[in-house]
């Protein structure tokens, strides 16, 4: 790696974190430039997942206060989403490289849709707070949420990107209505997707250490130093503006392949 590729990097990275700090999406920025260096796909999408996994656990600290009283039945749902991530690197290990690159640009779209539907389930979590607040754990219920924990998982484990937003509306659906709760809840949860998946691909060879400790320096700095930064900036102008990057980048990789 370069000097200049370690300073593009870096500054993907703390623009990543900056960007996750607020409105969540930093991945269709940090993988996307992992890509543009030469770094295999696959790795890339292992290194990005390492670096920036980090910055999820320790965001849970402005959390605090509300994951103390969440029912401590949801945290059931790490089991689940664990041996998912697990699945999921084990698939992207096992994944011809030409097999994932054609894959890469349907992979940045989805994720772009989804981060493009947050501010839609956002509502919809909103309107269903004032309508009921019965947590549904039933047997039935909490079975069906692991289920779809698991699968969740493993999309986590492959690819990472989007996942939050899949988190919100499973625990919507069961039956949560404080949004900070929800949101702390997310992190963990999806942390430890993360996570398990990159400590699985450690073992697979498929790190990039070096770029690894970059970004993760650059996603802290962006993620503390930055933050004002991006609070200035507005949530609405942030969002719109990594919409318009995930969809752009998603182009030009359906055109590079």
């Amino acid at each position: 790696m370069t000097f200049t590729q370690g300073v593009l990097l870096f500054l993907a990275a703390m623009v990543a974190g900056m960007v996750n700090s607020i409105a969540g999406g930093g991945t269709l920025l940090s993988f996307p430039a992992l890509v543009w260096i030469g770094v295999d796909p696959r790795v890339a999408n292992a290194t990005n997942s390492l670096a920036l996994a980090p910055g999820a656990f320790a965001s849970l600290w402005g959390y605090r206060d509300a994951m103390s009283e969440t029912p401590r039945r949801y945290f059931v749902l790490l089991i689940p989403g664990l041996i998912g991530g697990v699945l999921g690197g084990w698939l992207l290990a096992r994944t011809p490289l030409r097999t994932f690159e054609r894959l890469v640009p349907w992979l940045v779209l989805f994720a772009t849709v989804l981060f493009t539907l947050q501010p839609i389930v956002q509502r919809w979590l909103r309107k269903t707070s004032h309508e009921h607040t019965k947590h549904q754990t039933s047997s039935q219920w909490m079975l069906g949420a692991a289920c779809y924990q698991f699968f969740t998982g493993v999309y986590g484990g492959y690819f990472g990107a989007g996942i939050g937003i899949l988190l919100l509306a499973m625990l919507g659906v069961l039956g949560m209505t404080n949004l900070h709760q929800m949101n702390g809840l997310k992190n963990i949860l999806a942390g430890a997707i993360n996570l398990i998946a990159a400590l699985y691909l450690i073992t697979a060879n498929l790190i990039h250490w070096q770029a690894a400790g970059v970004m993760a320096l650059g996603a802290l700095v962006g993620g503390y130093g930055m933050a004002r930064v991006a609070q200035k900036l507005g949530q609405t102008f942030v969002r719109r503006a990594v919409i318009v990057i995930g969809f752009t980048l998603s182009a030009i990789f359906f055109w590079r392949s």
